[in-house]
């Protein structure tokens, strides 16, 4: 089966897990005729106890798996729905033997853009058998060394399948192959340690629990309070130095993943590390969570002291890149891991497919696009700031956690949406704000919450699926652009222009509440806290001008070229019944 040959690729891909099976069916799924080598020491049928750290996409990636890669069917009918994402914290952390021991923040509807929780073991096995049968070449082994060579020379990925070596030679490599960090430990890419990353120190355990009974969460009866599943959403519970998730990742056997997140600095690895003193953790902490565990039957438990890194460059002039958590990953607050993934994916097959076709702007792709990555993963480690001291108040955490919906939401889903991600115009101007603002008004923020957790401030519960929170009608998950609605999935069809104008003033009001609320009249006079306010006015004034450029610029531009086009056909439409042969032989 295997030779001694050096067969030659395109693109050699180290890894089959979630990040380098995306790549390779995005490539194939773009870029005609192009030749893939995938390479993993796992075999095409997966044990399910291959499990990662978080089971759950938000709407970016589902976007982007449904969408991009053509899988919402298969999501449909393989993995969970999600319902939104829940919050609880203990009113008494001594009492958490059931939901009515909680502050809830319930989702309490579906959120606009469908998304899933994924049994990832199962998912990984489908869209590798997918790959192959699309023509990407699987060999199961493992990467044993990698010659990268400067500029467009060939590189060389040496693989040991059974008790065999050999060679395969490749114009452009990729590194999915997770925390193996074969391109990063070769090239000196990656960064550990808290202070290379916002302060960020912490370790997770998990486990897969099977046959549950989900009563002891929640009888789903809840009439008056959502339109969706409670169970179905991703649960997050919250303490002192630590949170928790649990996601159902399979419909018929019930099983949850049921995992923490834990900061080194409130709680040792120590504490927690072994099945054993994590099921004590959850009994003195979230009863609830054990009684769920104990009612069904724990299929594995996995513990990882460090899980936070980035890398310095993503992208590289010598056609290497690195995806997924070969490249970061932080914290799975919020399921940002696979959102990373999604746009990583597309910039890099953008960069390979115009590197391959020689077009003259491939550079610049690849130098715009690994800012642009490198930029939203510090925004999305700015996420964890601080957590440590946070995540057991309720007060400060509800309202962090709606000012960071208001930038999803009203920032980063229409960035994705309208592909501005991979526009060349656009990308300095985001690098440029995301980068001010995590050193700016966000580290200034995260300051202040740890000063209301210290001083055991109440400023109140927001709630951030309600429209009456803030002012006016205003949600987080107000879209300021349908382009739901109107089908705006081309490239820049989407106005993210008119979304950023009205987020930033949004954001605005929601700081100067913040800054009444836990600080009073010397909140609101002083001087650094002017400053924010107005720069958030100023980028919601500088959104005013680019949209109007943005719409100088499109007009005329149909919001969807195929429906526009079915619209043009339709002029010429005729009833004509009489060409109907059932019809002809019914009057004869």
């Amino acid at each position: 089966m295997y030779t001694t040959q050096s067969p030659e690729y395109d693109v050699v891909i180290m890894g089959a897990g979630f990040a380098g099976l995306c790549q390779a069916r995005h490539m194939l799924l773009n870029i005609p005729n192009i030749k893939i080598a995938l390479i993993d020491p796992r075999p095409v049928e997966r044990s399910d106890k291959d499990l990662k750290i978080g089971e759950s996409i938000i709407e970016v990636a589902a976007l982007f798996l449904c969408k991009e890669l053509g899988l919402h069917d298969y999501l449909i009918e393989n993995h969970p729905p999600k319902s939104g994402l829940n919050f609880h914290w203990p009113k008494d952390a001594a009492q958490t033997e059931t939901l009515d021991d909680y502050y809830h923040v319930w989702a309490n509807r579906q959120t606009p853009i469908a998304s899933f929780h994924l049994h990832r073991p199962r998912f990984e096995r489908d869209l590798l058998k997918m790959n192959q049968d699309m023509g990407a070449v699987f060999y199961n082994g493992r990467v044993v060394d990698v010659d990268l060579t400067p500029g467009d020379a060939i590189n060389t990925v040496e693989i040991k399948v059974g008790g065999e070596t050999m060679e395969l030679k490749a114009k452009h490599v990729v590194d999915a192959a997770g925390l193996k960090f074969i391109i990063g430990r070769k090239t000196d890419n990656v960064l550990f340690g808290p202070e290379n990353l916002l302060g960020l120190n912490n370790g997770s355990a998990w486990l897969r629990v099977k046959n549950v009974d989900r009563t002891i969460f929640h009888s789903g009866y809840h009439p008056e309070g959502t339109s969706n599943s409670h169970y179905y959403s991703t649960n997050h519970y919250f303490g002192h130095g630590h949170w928790l998730w649990m996601i159902p990742i399979d419909k018929k056997s019930m099983d949850l993943s049921i995992g923490v997140i834990h900061h080194h600095d409130v709680i040792p690895s120590e504490k927690i590390n072994t099945l054993d003193k994590f099921s004590g953790f959850l009994k003195a902490n979230h009863q609830l969570l054990a009684d769920i565990i104990d009612s069904g039957e724990v299929v594995d438990f996995n513990y990882r002291q460090r899980i936070a890194h980035r890398s310095k460059i993503m992208f590289s002039p010598d056609n290497w890149y690195v995806v997924g958590d070969s490249s970061h990953i932080f914290d799975a607050f919020y399921s940002y891991g696979t959102t990373m993934i999604a746009f990583a994916v597309e910039g890099i097959t953008e960069i390979i497919r115009a590197k391959l076709a020689g077009e003259a702007d491939a550079e610049a792709k690849r130098a715009a696009y690994n800012d642009f990555n490198l930029a939203y993963a510090r925004t999305v480690n700015c996420l964890y700031r601080g957590h440590a001291q946070q995540l057991g108040h309720a007060s400060v955490m509800s309202w962090r956690i709606y000012f960071e919906y208001m930038w999803w939401f009203g920032v980063h889903i229409p960035t994705y949406i309208g592909k501005w991600h991979l526009d060349l115009n656009f990308i300095p101007r985001y690098v440029k704000i995301a980068n001010g603002n995590v050193d700016g008004i966000f580290a200034d923020l995260c300051k202040q919450f740890n000063q209301l957790v210290e001083e055991g401030a109440n400023i109140g519960f927001m709630d951030v699926y309600r429209a009456d929170q803030l002012v006016g009608k205003y949600g987080t998950l107000t879209h300021f652009d349908n382009f739901l609605e109107n089908t705006k999935f081309e490239p820049r069809r989407c106005n993210v222009f008119a979304s950023m104008k009205y987020t930033y003033f949004y954001i605005a009001i929601w700081y100067v509440m913040f800054q009444w609320k836990g600080f009073g009249i010397r909140g609101l006079l002083t001087p650094k806290h002017w400053f924010y306010f107005l720069r958030m006015l100023s980028l919601s004034a500088k959104a005013i001008v680019g949209e109007f450029i943005y719409k100088s610029k499109t007009k005329g531009l149909p919001n969807n070229s195929e429906i526009e086009r079915v619209r043009q056909e339709f002029k010429g439409y005729k009833y004509q019944p009489e060409k109907h042969s059932w019809l002809r032989e019914k009057v004869s």
